[in-house]
C-alpha cells in the first residue's frame, strides 16, 4: 500500500522515514574500558507486542566485541526475519544515557520539533508498511535482513507534530488494554496448566496409578495410538492469501494457540474448487501446526468451535478429526495443551534443511496418547471449562481489541479518523508518555 493514492488532509504530507527521523550513530572516540561495565539488549529482551524495553545484561568491555551502540529514547526496529515480520520493535526505557544491542536492530531516533518516536513506532507497524519493506529484504533464506537503506527511504504520511503525538496516544491507551488481557490471560492459563497436569496424572476416580511410555496416569486408562480412533488427517490449502476480506477466512499459523483459534490476525483466500467442500473446518476439528521455526511449537493445536463460518486452513496446518464414538475432540485438544503432550509432540518433530522443525502427518498418526472411558473424558472435558470459560473470556477480549487496534491504526494513518481538534492531554498522561 503507497499512501501516496490517498487523499490525505492539506496539512499532512508524504516524507521518507530518513527525512523525518535520524539512525543513531555511536559517537566519535568513543571506547570502552575492558574493566567497565555497560548494558547491553540481546534481541530475546526485545518484545513483541509492548512498547517499551528495559530488561537488559550488564555486559564489561573486555566481553563487548560487537554490538549496535544505542541511547536511551531510541526506537529499535528488529531488522533480520523472522523477527522484523513479527513485529519485533521497542522504545529502549532506562537510566543508562547509552548502550548497545545486538547487531540485528536498527536503532533510530526523532528530530525535535518536527517528530515523535511514538507515532513512528505505531506507522511501522501497519500491515502494509510491514509487508511492503518485508518484500526488500536482502540475504539468504531464513537469514534476509531489513537493511538501513530501505527503511529510511520508506514513504509514511507524516502529520504536524501535535497531531502525530495524539495519534500515539490513542493507539497507546489501546495498546495498554490488550497488555492488560494477555497479562490476565497468561494468569488464567498458568491456572488452566495446573489443572491439565492433576487431571491428567491422577484423573477423578482416585485409581492406582501406572507407569506408561508417556508417563504416570490412572490404572483403568488405555494407552492408543492416535489413528485407531482418528477419522481423517488432511493438509491444509496452499491458496494465496492476504487481509483482503474478498474471500473466505483461512486459519493459518498464528491463528493457533493455547488451545483456542485466535482471529486477531486472520487473512482471506479462495480455496481451490476441489477444496470447497473436502477443507471446510467444521465444529470439532483440530489443527495442528506442521512446521515452526521453533521445536516446542511443532505440534501445537487449537479446538475449531465454529468461530467462523466457511472457513478453511492452510497448507502449514494438519487438520484431525477424531472418532467422537471414543475420542472427544475436547479431550485431545486439552491432552496436547499438558506439558507431557506438548513436549511428546516437539519431541518427534524433524529438523529440516531451511532450519525449521516440522511434523507430519505420519508422525500424527503414531502419536499415542492415554484414553480413559468416554464418560470420565467428558468429565475431565466438564471441570476444565470453568479454567477455559475465564481462559476465553480474556481470549475474546484481547481479540477484539487487537482488532480494534489494527482498525484505528488504519484509520488513524490514512486521516479517515483525525484527532488534531480534539483535547487529549489526559489521554496523554495516563499513556504514561
Amino acid at each position: 500500500m503507497e499512501f501516496t493514492h490517498i487523499q490525505l488532509p492539506k496539512e499532512w504530507r508524504i516524507a521518507r522515514v530518513r527525512e523525518v527521523y535520524s539512525f543513531t550513530k555511536k559517537p566519535r572516540g568513543l571506547s570502552i574500558a575492558n574493566d567497565a561495565f555497560v548494558p547491553f539488549l540481546p534481541m530475546n529482551t526485545i518484545p513483541l507486542n509492548r512498547l517499551h524495553v528495559s530488561d537488559h545484561e550488564e555486559r564489561c568491555g573486555a566481553l563487548l566485541t560487537s554490538g549496535t551502540y544505542i541511547e536511551k529514547g531510541d526506537l529499535l526496529v528488529a531488522k533480520i526475519t523472522p523477527s522484523f515480520e513479527n513485529g519485533k520493535q521497542a522504545i529502549v526505557d532506562w537510566q543508562h544515557a547509552f548502550g548497545f544491542a545486538t547487531t540485528e536492530v536498527i536503532p533510530i531516533q526523532e528530530l525535535d520539533g518536527i517528530s515523535d518516536k511514538y507515532f513512528l513506532f505505531y506507522i511501522l507497524l501497519h500491515p502494509a508498511i510491514r509487508s511492503d519493506l518485508a518484500g526488500k529484504m536482502d540475504g539468504t533464506t531464513g537469514r534476509q535482513r531489513l537493511s538501513k537503506a530501505v527503511l529510511g527511504s520508506r514513504l509514511i504520511p507524516f502529520p504536524p507534530l501535535s497531531e502525530q503525538r495524539k495519534i500515539a496516544a490513542v493507539l497507546g491507551i489501546v495498546q495498554q488494554a490488550i497488555e492488560q488481557q494477555k497479562r490476565l490471560l497468561t494468569l488464567t492459563t498458568e491456572l488452566k496448566k495446573t489443572l491439565l497436569n492433576q487431571l491428567f496424572t491422577y484423573g477423578l476416580r482416585n485409581e492406582p496409578q501406572k507407569q506408561t511410555e508417556i508417563g504416570l496416569m490412572p490404572e483403568s486408562w488405555e494407552v492408543v495410538e492416535l489413528e485407531k480412533i482418528a477419522v481423517t488427517f488432511d493438509y491444509g490449502t496452499s491458496v494465496k492469501c492476504d487481509y483482503k476480506q474478498k474471500a473466505a477466512p483461512v486459519l493459518r499459523i498464528p491463528n493457533i494457540a493455547n488451545g483456542f483459534v485466535d482471529l486477531s490476525d486472520l487473512k482471506y483466500g479462495q480455496p481451490k474448487q476441489r477444496e470447497l467442500k473436502s477443507l471446510k473446518l467444521c465444529n470439532g476439528d483440530l489443527l495442528f501446526v506442521r512446521t515452526n521455526g521453533v521445536q516446542e511449537n511443532a505440534g501445537r493445536c487449537a479446538l475449531f468451535r465454529d468461530e467462523l463460518p466457511n472457513c478453511y486452513f492452510a497448507s502449514y496446518l494438519i487438520r484431525v478429526r477424531t472418532d467422537s464414538n471414543r475420542l472427544l475432540p475436547a479431550f485431545l485438544n486439552h491432552y496436547v495443551q499438558t506439558e507431557r503432550g506438548k513436549s511428546y509432540l516437539a519431541g518427534r518433530a524433524v529438523r529440516t534443511a531451511d532450519g525449521k522443525f516440522n511434523i507430519n502427518s505420519g508422525t500424527l498418526r503414531r502419536v499415542v496418547l492415554p484414553l480413559p472411558s468416554l464418560a470420565e473424558q467428558r468429565e475431565i472435558v466438564y471441570q476444565l471449562s470453568f479454567a477455559e470459560k475465564k481462559q476465553q473470556i480474556h481470549h475474546r477480549k484481547y481479540t477484539a481489541l487487537t482488532a480494534l487496534f489494527r482498525t484505528m491504526l488504519h484509520e488513524l494513518m490514512t486521516a479517515k479518523i483525525r484527532v488534531n481538534k480534539l483535547s487529549f492531554d489526559g489521554y496523554l498522561e495516563h499513556a504514561e508518555r
